[in-house]
């Protein structure tokens, strides 16, 4: 392997990087979830019928949300300014539970990997939160990069 962390200096200090020289790019990253809960739960999120209120509509300004505070959560980011975020959430039978898929889009030195993530973690922590009243055995998992395009590493797409 010859890769290196990018976040550690010579003398193995955490810093942040410098991207002050790198070009500006078109960046954009793709990154999904699933928050799996009991058949019942997922009905009654459907059917708009959680104490707290719309689950999903919820969970999506959540992710919105954690997409813009990124830099202040994980220490090593940097602000950006990102140009759009999206929060799809679509219900599956098969779960059963919700899946949860956060688009992030950027023109800037840095790629939008880390806000995505985040995003898509919030939004399900979100969903979390909305129904534990009704099902505490959910299980939030199978979050992970699908893409992500731009920058001097070029495009990266996750095996099926």
């Amino acid at each position: 392997m010859t890769a290196k962390l990018t976040h550690l200096d010579e003398t193995g200090a955490a810093h942040m990087v410098d991207v002050g020289d790198k070009a500006v790019t078109s960046r954009t990253a793709v990154v999904s979830g699933h928050v799996a809960m009991l058949p019942e739960t997922l009905a009654l999120i459907r059917a708009g019928q959680a104490k707290k209120g719309d689950v999903i509509a919820t969970a999506r300004i959540a992710g919105i949300m954690a997409a813009k505070r990124t830099h202040e959560l994980i220490p090593l980011c940097h602000p950006l300014p990102i140009s759009k975020v999206s929060i799809e959430i679509e219900p599956d039978d098969a779960l059963p539970g919700l899946v949860v898929t956060a688009t992030v889009k950027v023109s800037g030195q840095t790629g939008v990997e880390m806000e995505a993530l985040t995003a898509c973690s919030v939004a399900c922590l979100t969903i979390y939160d909305m129904a534990k009243a009704v099902d505490r055995g959910m299980v939030i998992g199978d979050i992970r990069l699908l893409t992500k395009t731009g920058g001097k590493s070029g495009d990266w797409h996750a095996e099926a």
